[in-house]
């Protein structure tokens, strides 16, 4: 027949998503530079756009699921998925770069910019302890990535069992369902991250901003760089309930599961990115400075 298909990939039927997607992000784009020019109506805007946004990834990724349902996600296409997974992660590695860049370029060469002092971290500053509330979230974002790692083992091996008593049993978990287990373990894992570094601001030393021009570029350069990173595990922790709600929904196989290597891929990023963050600005960044507390 004329009309059969004869090929693996899958040709998308026409889709209002991506114009819709790109009119959110211009909002909110928008909505954020009259929010750094105080400009009215400015908050309105920007929360407009990031509901406008959130509606598109759900609406978009939605589509997405509904697609691989209905087997257009063949052997071909999900192939070429996990490529454009390996480049968004890719694009991720170099964002991060730039602010591995900036800190590295004030720690290396002090006496060059004249926003420090010729000092790193800045004469009188006071630093956070290493070894207590970092040292303690790199070994829980370390569990975390082998926990989202027996859940994808155990997908792959197909591990299901019956209902089983107790704390598993109350949440619908099976006796061997190492994938719900592993997935609920990994995303509180992830929520007691984020409230340790939330504690861990809350607590610092030195503000984003100080009075001082030394003051503003340590505190400037830490809390971009690893609060951005707190921000990728805030998203990888909604990927990973998505994908905990998609298990029980029973969306995922041993032979089709894109959806989950995504989120744990993604999950494993944000592992090593931390690992990095902790030793060259934790440990080496504030290594002769005064400690606080």
């Amino acid at each position: 027949m004329a009309g059969a298909k004869n090929h693996d990939y899958h040709i998308l039927p026409p889709s209002a998503w991506p114009l819709f997607g790109a009119m959110s992000a211009l909002i909110l784009a928008a909505g954020g530079i009259m929010w750094m020019h105080s400009m009215p109506a400015a908050t309105l805007v920007f929360f407009a756009g990031v509901a406008a946004v959130a509606i598109t990834f759900f609406g978009w990724w939605a589509q997405v699921i509904q697609e691989a349902h209905q087997g257009d996600h063949t052997p071909v296409v999900q192939l070429h998925l996990r490529y454009g997974m390996i480049l968004f992660i890719a694009s991720e590695v170099m964002f991060f770069v730039g602010w591995f860049w900036a800190w590295f370029d004030f720690a290396l060469f002090p006496s060059a910019v004249d926003a420090v002092g010729g000092t790193w971290p800045p004469k009188g500053m006071h630093v956070l302890d290493a070894w207590k509330l970092p040292l303690l979230n790199t070994l829980i974002l370390l569990c975390s990535g082998t926990t989202v790692t027996w859940a994808h083992h155990a997908l792959i091996h197909g591990q299901r069992g019956g209902a089983m008593k107790g704390l598993w049993g109350l949440i619908g978990v099976g006796e061997n369902d190492g994938v719900k287990k592993g997935l609920w373990l990994t995303i509180l894992l992830g929520i007691l991250f984020t409230s340790i570094q939330a504690y861990e601001y809350a607590e610092a030393p030195f503000p984003f901003k100080a009075a001082s021009e030394h003051g503003s570029s340590y505190g400037g350069a830490f809390f971009m760089a690893t609060g951005f990173h707190g921000f990728h595990v805030l998203v990888g922790t909604i990927f990973l309930i998505v994908c905990l709600v998609r298990a029980y929904k029973g969306h995922f196989t041993p032979r089709q599961h894109f959806g989950f290597e995504a989120a744990a891929w993604y999950w494993h990023f944000v592992d090593v990115v931390w690992l990095f963050l902790f030793a060259s600005i934790y440990v080496w960044g504030g290594w002769g400075a005064a400690v606080h507390g």
